[in-house]
């Protein structure tokens, strides 16, 4: 009829689609950069069970476990060698899980550059905050993990308006995941949670300083920016491996 007001097109986000980006199309099935660190978890974890690294304390100690007196001590490398270790298989199976699901995530959103230093930082940050709640002995990827998981959380937050997200079960296997690892902190004597609320918070606070490429290319200056992260990272590491051959020198 002629005059008659139009009725309102309500918009659904399908029709803003063109507008954001398919995360999920983007994310890579098979993130390089993530396989290769489950893989030398999974080294780690046969050197452990070959030399008997698992049958006491004083053993998990001797391989590179955090723990706070050792630390004080000026063995300072072990807050970079304890997220390389796991207490068991089965906390090893639990954490590769939800490494390659947050690996394809994170590695996809920013690129492997800044996944590196976003991995590594995150578990330095998780061994600095389990030295602060517990005295030890403590081993587990799963503070550089929940530092991949509180980067998700600040990438998906802070571009929301740009970012699409189809499939929500990912994001319940990875609440569940969270939910089994701190269960897991309390049953398992060599879990702490403190390593997994230092490493989310941390890869929190690195996220918000990180660029998406999975929305736009890197700029040179923070591309420049990123190598000298890169460069530090490599340095850290390579401390952490020197003070672990002396530890083992000085004991044989």
């Amino acid at each position: 009829m002629a005059g008659a007001p139009e009725v309102p097109l309500r918009i659904t986000p399908d029709m803003l689609l063109s507008r954001r980006v398919d995360f999920e199309r983007r994310m890579r099935r098979f993130p390089p950069l993530t396989v290769a660190i489950l893989a030398v978890l999974v080294l780690i974890l046969v050197i452990e069970l070959r030399v008997g690294a698992l049958e006491s304390r004083e053993a998990i100690v001797k391989m590179g476990a955090l723990a706070r007196e050792r630390v004080a001590a000026g063995e300072y490398w072990r807050l970079m060698t304890a997220p390389w270790l796991h207490g068991s298989v089965d906390h090893l199976v639990g954490n590769g899980i939800a490494l390659f699901i947050l690996g394809m995530v994170c590695e996809s959103a920013f690129g492997r550059a800044q996944f590196v230093v976003l991995y590594v930082l995150s578990g330095l940050a998780g061994s600095l905050v389990s030295v602060a709640m517990s005295a030890g002995p403590s081993v587990g990827a799963s503070g550089a993990i929940f530092g991949l998981q509180g980067a998700a959380i600040v990438l998906f937050r802070l571009h929301r308006d740009r970012l699409l997200v189809r499939d929500r079960r990912v994001g319940f296997v990875l609440i569940v995941w969270a939910l089994y690892t701190i269960g897991g902190g309390i049953m398992e004597p060599f879990i702490d949670n403190g390593a997994h609320i230092g490493g989310a918070l941390g890869g929190a606070l690195i996220a918000r300083y990180l660029h998406p490429v999975v929305l736009s290319p890197m700029p040179p200056e923070r591309a420049a920016t990123v190598r000298r992260w890169l460069w530090l990272v490599a340095a850290l590491l390579a401390a952490a491996l020197i003070g672990w051959i002396r530890s083992h020198d000085r004991t044989m």
